[in-house]
């Protein structure tokens, strides 16, 4: 299958708000208030992302999206991924370690020092892929959100070259 990153384009944004919230509504029981973080995420890197430091991966096989990671300006040396997400029929084929090192290079390319990443300890098979590709898991805390008790998780990478 051939498999094409793009920038985020038109209809992706809702595309991703209504995937996020399905699937995870489906998976985990989440409720609506986190389709409306997702779409929150969105809007704000529509209306003031930084093209030259900040950046979305849309992954698409011909016409049908298959999933999205996208790196954000935290600091000038930090940067943050989000909304790493793969239709369930894109899952265990690979296109995960394609979007994620599209992702940490373009960071690393950008001059950050630091990337990080918030997410739950439900997400395991995200959470094995991090950890494989030199992620630090630096905090796991039990937390109530969109409805369900979860374990949230702050991880991070190091990005400067090693001498």
């Amino acid at each position: 299958m051939d498999i094409e990153l793009r920038g985020l384009g038109p209809g992706d944004a809702e595309w991703l708000v209504d995937q996020h919230g399905q699937a995870y509504a489906s998976s985990e029981g989440f409720d609506d208030t986190f389709a409306v973080l997702v779409a929150q995420i969105l809007t704000d890197f529509e209306a003031g992302h930084d093209e030259t430091c900040e950046r979305a991966f849309v992954a698409w096989a011909g016409t049908k999206r298959l999933g999205s990671v996208f790196c954000v300006r935290v600091t000038a040396k930090i940067a943050k991924l989000r909304l790493f997400y793969l239709v369930e029929d894109a899952r265990g084929h690979g296109l995960g370690q394609r979007l994620l090192d599209a992702c940490t290079q373009f960071a690393r390319d950008s001059g950050y020092d630091e990337m990080q990443l918030w997410t739950h300890e439900s997400h395991k098979a995200a959470c094995a892929l991090y950890a494989r590709n030199g992620w630090q898991l630096l905090s796991s805390k039990p937390v109530h959100s969109f409805g369900v008790d979860l374990v949230e998780q702050a991880w991070r990478i190091d990005l400067t070259p090693e001498v």
